[in-house]
């Protein structure tokens, strides 16, 4: 495991990786990867990163989806990206609603808590400082940088529609989508 924070990118799943639906993303058929995604985590993964995903499933407790049914949609992103060089490291998902109140619930920093334990880092108050967020919306931000992550916006998903509603955390940079993401990353280190 890597023990600096500067080898580690936390990516939000829908919206971000794949397509996201107001329906839900309920079966391996929707599960569909926006263009240059799964690219964009080979790229990373082959510069030393470790991708990890947060991701919001309130279709579970809604009984919308299966948890086999949410492993099917991660073997088949996990089969699309082995033959492009890329990998995801771990899954840390919520299948609460909002009325659970729970702490793993983006934007609570429950989720953020479990990676930053995963991935031992250390700092108690700020765990994951200098490591990127990446999400589509306010609550994956929030949740991040609660613990000190670098907020970043992708335009794809619901991203157009939470650059519009603004109030943003400090310090977000935006990006197209998750390969601008992945380019300016790379460039910025290069």
């Amino acid at each position: 495991m890597s023990t600096g924070s500067s080898k580690l990118i936390i990516l939000d799943r829908d919206g971000v990786i794949n397509e996201d639906s107001d329906d839900y993303v309920k079966s391996v058929d929707e599960w569909i990867p926006l263009p240059g995604s799964l690219e964009a985590i080979a790229l990373l993964n082959q510069a030393g990163y470790q991708i990890a995903i947060a991701t919001n499933q309130s279709g579970l407790s809604r009984g919308y989806f299966t948890i086999n049914d949410l492993h099917a949609m991660h073997s088949k992103m996990d089969s699309l990206l082995k033959p492009l060089g890329g990998r995801i490291d771990s899954i840390f998902f919520c299948p609460h609603q909002d009325a659970h109140q729970c702490d793993c619930r983006k934007p609570a920093p429950g989720l953020m808590k479990e990676i930053a334990l995963r991935y031992k880092k250390t700092d108690s108050i700020k765990p994951l400082t200098g490591t990127p967020i990446v999400g589509d919306s306010l609550r994956d931000l929030q949740a991040g940088v609660a613990l000190g992550a670098t907020p970043h916006l992708v335009l794809t998903g619901k991203g157009e529609k939470t650059l519009a509603k603004g109030n943003l955390p400090d310090g977000t940079q935006i990006h197209a989508d998750l390969l601008a993401f992945a380019n300016a990353l790379l460039e910025d280190k290069a």
